[in-house]
């Protein structure tokens, strides 16, 4: 039993890593058959995780049940992004209110630092390494439940990651870099204010790079 629970949520996980890195565009059918076959898997654990990667908003289901890789209207983009800055202003500043290892945040800030002095990293390392930090910060705000809303919001939005926009990628690191200085600061209106910051110019880039494309 453990070894099949660990093997369906391995696919899971190879799944959503195709979607999220863009391997597998919007609108790309999830036949059991094909990707049983790509990952060298049963079409059982495959069809577990698409179940799981519905659940999750990354995959529907046509009228007619064919599951395909979802796409995320500008209507649903922005509750989404609206959803996202309530919810993250909210653990910005309860985790600036606890006692935490500053070593967590510094550690962060070292990696930030490298980006802004040496070479950018690949779009798939920067999306791993943002997902990171928002999640570190939610959870050490305390809430289980807070942690389980954000990291459901930020999958459906990790498509549209810096890597997608590269002139989002230099302010958004200096944005992170504000919002950890507000955090070791223990001063939570300013890392809700830069979090805020840091949301509503990321919601404001995905929009107009959206628009240009229509």
């Amino acid at each position: 039993m453990q070894k099949e629970q660990s093997l369906a949520e391995n696919t899971v996980q190879r799944l959503r890593t195709m979607i999220l890195r863009g391997e597998l565009a919007s609108g790309t059918p999830l036949q059991e058959r094909t990707f049983a076959e790509k990952l060298g898997v049963s079409r059982t654990p495959v069809r577990e995780a698409i179940a799981r990667l519905v659940s999750e908003g990354l995959v529907t289901r046509t009228h007619r049940g064919v599951p395909t890789v979802n796409r995320i209207s500008i209507t649903e983009l922005v509750e989404i992004l609206h959803a996202r800055r309530l919810l993250e202003c909210e653990t910005a500043r309860q985790t600036a209110s606890v006692h935490s290892d500053p070593e967590i945040w510094l550690k962060y800030k070292r990696i930030l630092a490298g980006y802004l002095s040496g070479e950018r990293p690949d779009r798939a390392e920067h999306a791993d390494f943002d997902y990171a930090l928002h999640m570190q910060i939610a959870r050490m705000a305390g809430s289980s439940l807070l942690c389980e809303m954000i990291e459901g919001l930020k999958l459906k939005t990790r498509i549209f990651d810096q890597g997608e926009i590269p002139a989002r990628f230099e302010p958004g690191v200096r944005e992170h870099i504000a919002i950890l200085d507000a955090i070791l600061a223990r001063d939570p209106d300013a890392a809700e204010g830069a979090m805020r910051v840091h949301i509503d110019n990321a919601r404001e880039a995905i929009l107009t790079h959206i628009n240009r494309l229509m």
